[in-house]
């Protein structure tokens, strides 16, 4: 029997600044730029849940956010401090881990040691959560299902500091009614078309024709009705991905916004190469990705011949990203990496 558990931080950039500066304890604060310093082109990271219920969400231009909000505590990312945190939240981990896989700066994937029943995972989960709170200060939510895609979506069922466990013969029931936002790469205008369809919930697309769903979606929609039905055989294993320093956004809306991509990838490249310099780590190699609509995944890459500073990780981000000034649907996500770390 499979168990797997996914570890999703709350809130964690603007938790992070809380936990440092308690006086920001109860104020809605947002993480991404300062647009009362005149900086307006930038996204929201991500924000507390204060923040939250004035409808700010994470993707957003921070110029929205400003108009939500004009009270909020606006902040600049602080990658490098970001990153300290989570090294010692993924070590506290992976002594509970058979296997482990971190997915991004603030959540991860494990198939735990020593839990050979549901009850038994469940008491793991608490006791993670228990130690992540008392040595971190810091909250998380803990989503347990039978493969990667039932956890990561029972994680974020009860945020924040949720814990979730789904049993093999309840997952049907589990995803059936929830909306197909829900579903793992179901964005906005996907949802537009199932709406149209008649496709409201999970459960319709698990009950959908297969073949009439590829024949709208192409492959995503025999995706779509796999996941639907949960089903994910995917492993839990550590990825290249974890020898590198990297941070994406996905926006709030799908952009065709160059002007805003380049200026999210200077941000993004400051603070990716501050960190991988704090950390006393030298790199090679510069890796864009970016997600178009209709989940259509691309990397691009390119490696130096010596240590550059941070204006010629900007310039290369730049470079990689013109491969795509050509394109005509619009941008869901944009990220950068850079790899090949090695100690210095």
């Amino acid at each position: 029997m499979r168990i797997v558990f996914h570890i999703d931080m709350d809130a964690f950039f603007s938790a992070v600044e809380e936990r440092e500066n308690p006086e920001l304890k109860g104020k809605p604060v947002v993480v991404g730029a300062d647009p009362k310093g005149g900086k307006r082109r930038g996204v929201v990271s991500t924000c507390n849940y204060s923040a939250r219920k004035y409808g700010i969400r994470s993707g957003m231009p921070i110029s929205k956010a400003y108009g939500l909000c004009k009270d909020a505590v606006f902040l600049p990312v602080n990658f490098q401090l970001y990153w300290s945190a989570s090294a010692s939240i993924m070590q506290l981990l992976k002594k509970y881990a058979e296997k482990f896989q971190q997915s991004s700066v603030d959540e991860a994937f494990l198939e735990p040691k020593n839990a050979d029943t549901y009850e038994d995972a469940e008491r793991l989960a608490m006791k993670i959560k228990e130690e992540i709170n008392e040595k971190e200060r810091l909250t998380c939510s803990i989503g347990i299902g039978p493969n990667k895609l039932v956890a990561k979506i029972a994680s974020d069922f009860k945020k924040p500091d949720g814990l979730t466990v789904v049993k093999p013969d309840e997952v049907g029931g589990f995803l059936s009614p929830m909306p197909v936002r829900k579903l793992y790469g179901v964005g906005p205008k996907t949802e537009a078309a199932l709406n149209e369809l008649g496709i409201k919930t999970i459960g319709d697309i698990a009950k959908a024709d297969p073949e009439k769903l590829s024949g709208i979606f192409g492959k995503w929609g025999a995706y779509m009705h796999k996941y639907a039905n949960g089903i994910d055989d995917s492993e839990v294993k550590e990825t290249d991905e974890a020898k590198s320093v990297g941070r994406e956004v996905t926006f709030e809306s799908d952009t065709s916004d160059f002007g805003l991509l380049k200026n999210v990838l200077d941000d993004i490249a400051g603070d990716i190469y501050r960190t991988t310099k704090a950390e006393n780590y030298s790199f090679r190699t510069v890796v864009l990705k970016i997600r178009f609509e209709g989940f259509e995944t691309h990397t691009k890459q390119k490696s130096l011949n010596q240590e550059p500073d941070v204006e010629s990780v900007k310039g290369v981000s730049a470079e990689l990203l013109s491969h795509f000034s050509g394109y005509r649907k619009k941008v869901r996500l944009i990220g950068l990496r850079l790899t090949n770390l090695t100690k210095v």
